[in-house]
């Protein structure tokens, strides 16, 4: 009888240890490269004490992963945005000595994440596309097809106003550029040149790995989450866009499909994605802050 306990206490301690680590706990988000992030339309890194990744960037850093915040154009081509993140990359690879890098790009941050990987293979780990313009934004279509000329001027105005209060004046704005890049025509065209990643069909899943690059994506389907965040309207306008498809405010569920796709049905906006406005998200999903916690976790079960 003892030995039969003895036993069994054994066989638990094993099953035990073999459990994934908690996310609390020490070294759960330690990633073997560093996590570099880029964010999306309009953008920035930081505008004072307020951060585009909200909470999200110190959080990962407690967990052990080395993270760098790139700084691109609010409004520009993907492929201009592409290329100010690609000479980010490699200085943060000479400062770390590390080999490749995990990319991270929320909206127009995925196809620009993606630009990278795709002209740099050999300096990519993985890229995760958080609500990314993969496959273009019905919002930008509508914009591009019904007002054009006022769309860009005020966006442009937008996009130098950014610039100017987050410090970052020295990098062009092109408003016209940035959201031809987002529009249905102007992503499948990207797409056609950098196709790593893409679902062939219409709102499947993409290739999980291309010529080395580990691929991933998530994404929101609710507009209004939290009645506090002031946000929250504006986004349930710009989802009339979609006509009932489900969609974050700007991007439709099935256009950010990329890789290997988490969920595409958080309780989450646009804007929640990267736990904004200032942490105001929905009280009854999972906070944004675990989800990119949980995906660096995935990428150090990976070995990137």
């Amino acid at each position: 009888m003892k030995n039969r306990f003895w036993k069994y206490l054994s066989i638990a301690l094993i099953a035990t240890t073999a459990l994934p680590a908690p996310s609390w706990a020490a070294g759960y988000t330690q990633t073997k490269y560093p996590i570099v992030m880029v964010h999306g339309f309009l953008g920035f890194d930081s505008i004072g004490p307020l951060e585009y990744f909200y909470g999200i960037t110190s959080a990962l850093r407690s967990g052990g992963a080395q993270v760098y915040v790139t700084t691109v154009s609010a409004a520009n081509s993907t492929e201009v945005r592409g290329e100010q993140m690609l000479t980010q990359v490699k200085q943060i690879l000479a400062v770390t000595g590390a080999t490749k890098v995990n990319l991270i790009g929320h909206s127009h941050g995925g196809p620009t994440a993606r630009y990278v990987a795709s002209v740099r293979p050999d300096l990519v780990a993985s890229v995760t596309s958080v609500g990314g313009v993969n496959k273009g934004s019905k919002v930008a279509d509508v914009l591009m097809d019904n007002a054009p000329g006022v769309s860009t001027v005020v966006l442009g105005a937008v996009a130098d106003l950014m610039s100017i209060v987050s410090g970052n004046t020295g990098r062009p704005q092109d408003a016209k550029a940035a959201m031809t890049s987002l529009t249905t025509a102007g992503s499948l065209a990207f797409n056609s040149r950098h196709p790593e990643g893409v679902p062939l069909s219409a709102c499947g899943e993409g290739a999980y790995q291309a010529r080395g690059v580990y691929y991933f994506s998530w994404s929101g389907g609710k507009q209004i989450t939290n009645v506090l965040d002031p946000l929250d309207a504006p986004l349930g306008l710009t989802a009339l866009a979609f006509n009932g498809e489900k969609n974050d405010g700007l991007v439709g569920s099935c256009s950010s499909h990329l890789g290997r796709v988490i969920r595409d049905d958080y309780a989450m906006n646009h804007l929640d994605e990267i736990n904004q406005t200032a942490g105001l998200v929905s009280l009854f999903e999972t906070s944004p802050v675990t989800v990119f916690r949980q995906q660096a976790n995935r990428l150090q079960g990976l070995g990137l």
